[in-house]
């Protein structure tokens, strides 16, 4: 059974919205966790030899860009959000051609078709 835009009932505004309520729930919750202070690492120095504080410093690394990654999904979610609210969930935020079902299924926060989901990004 589909609806507008063949978008099923689970990729339809009303079936997004749990998940898209949900997803936004589980990110500021990841989000707050990495944005907690982090415990006193005492007398940890960062030389030329790899140590822990080397460690350390990459794990940072790769933490602040998974918190970019996670802010990033965020906005797509309270911008999908958005678009259920005024009636325009399920179409491209560039071109307002649909948003394909398939990809609604995949991301119910996808904003932009395929081909303008590459291009946001770069």
């Amino acid at each position: 059974m589909s609806g507008p835009a063949g978008q099923t009932p689970a990729t339809g505004p009303e079936g997004a919205t749990a998940a898209l309520l949900a997803k936004r729930n589980e990110l500021e919750d990841q989000l707050a966790t990495m944005s907690a202070p982090q415990r006193d690492v005492g007398g940890i120095s960062f030389g030329k030899r790899v140590g822990e504080g080397t460690s350390m410093a990459v794990d940072r690394i790769s933490s602040v860009a998974a918190h970019e990654r996670l802010q990033d999904m965020l906005t797509d979610v309270r911008r999908a959000l958005v678009k259920v609210g005024d009636g325009t969930y399920g179409r491209c935020d560039d071109c307002s051609e649909p948003i394909p079902p398939e990809r609604l299924e995949a991301l119910p926060w996808a904003v932009r078709c395929l081909r303008h989901a590459g291009a946001a990004r770069r």
